[in-house]
């Protein structure tokens, strides 16, 4: 027995053995590099001088940092749990249908999500220009005249925040269904029997069965949405950049545009870490709150 459990012991560790050189050699040893590049001055690509925690004190002073911390934070709560409640009440509207029609309304949900940024993008870009969009219609309507949406600093952040809903939800919404398909229909049967609503069911049944789903839904929407980078960047770019900085636009310019890898990657490792810390945090959270 001693000799079978040394055999599979050593099977295993073959089995795993690529995984884990993979793993460190894509992943352990780029963030390790990451935080020794943090700690010189060094440019994008060459060797830099040993600086300390320089990096990390102009960091923490530098105001353009913290507007793209600011902007980020903001672009999250605009995104995580409105998307994620969207996402779930299409998915509770989608599975009360049946057959050709639930396959045609889940396609056209699901459709924006395999598109690329740069055709949402265009896409959005027609919808909202100032002379000839037609969404600028009702912007008139209720603002009293058409806005520049991607040049007017309060509506950006909303206004991205709203496309990448629509362009994102469609893996949430399937991911709502599963779940929903998962819940055994003799509890609805039970509780209709005991007299309970429709909205009892959602709020007794429905909703308690479906938290490990919208757990995951938010988490995965927090990690997401912390790196947003595509849409801000086409939509920023010519206008108002630094007023619309987020956390990754910040990384790029000062890596891609000034050349600065060392401050570039001290931004990423405090990027890296707060993902980490708030995307653990939310996840434990919501798990507890789910066993109780």
């Amino acid at each position: 027995m001693l000799r079978n459990r040394r055999t599979e012991m050593m099977v295993a560790y073959i089995l795993v053995a690529p995984f884990v050189l993979i793993y460190g050699w894509m992943f352990i040893y780029p963030t390790i590099q990451m935080v020794r590049l943090s700690l010189t001055n060094g440019p994008l690509i060459g060797p830099g001088k040993w600086i300390g925690i320089k990096n990390y004190v102009r960091m923490f002073i530098d105001p353009v940092f913290r507007k793209s911390v600011w902007n980020t934070a903001y672009f999250v709560v605009l995104t995580v749990v409105p998307g994620t409640a969207v996402a779930m009440a299409i998915a509770l509207m989608v599975s009360r249908l049946r057959g050709w029609a639930q396959s045609l309304i889940l396609s056209a949900f699901f459709l924006p999500y395999v598109l690329p940024v740069t055709v949402v993008y265009l896409i959005w870009n027609w919808l909202t220009n100032v002379q000839f969009g037609i969404l600028q219609v009702p912007i008139a309507f209720f603002v009293g005249e058409p806005v520049n949406v991607w040049r007017t600093v309060p509506w950006f952040m909303p206004g991205a925040a709203l496309i990448t809903i629509w362009w994102t939800n469609g893996f949430s919404i399937l991911l709502f269904l599963a779940g929903l398909r998962n819940i055994p229909q003799e509890l609805y049967e039970a509780a209709a029997l005991d007299g309970a609503t429709r909205g009892q069911m959602l709020w007794r049944i429905t909703l308690p069965l479906l938290w490990p789903i919208t757990t995951l839904c938010l988490t995965i929407q927090l990690i997401l949405q912390m790196k947003i980078f595509d849409q801000v960047y086409l939509f920023a770019n010519g206008g108002q950049t630094q007023a619309t900085m987020v956390m990754v636009q910040y990384i790029y310019e000062q890596a891609f545009q000034k050349n600065a890898g060392g401050y570039s990657a001290t931004v990423a490792v405090a990027l890296f870490v707060v993902v980490v810390v708030f995307s653990v945090l939310q996840y434990q959270v919501l798990r507890i709150r789910g066993t109780r």
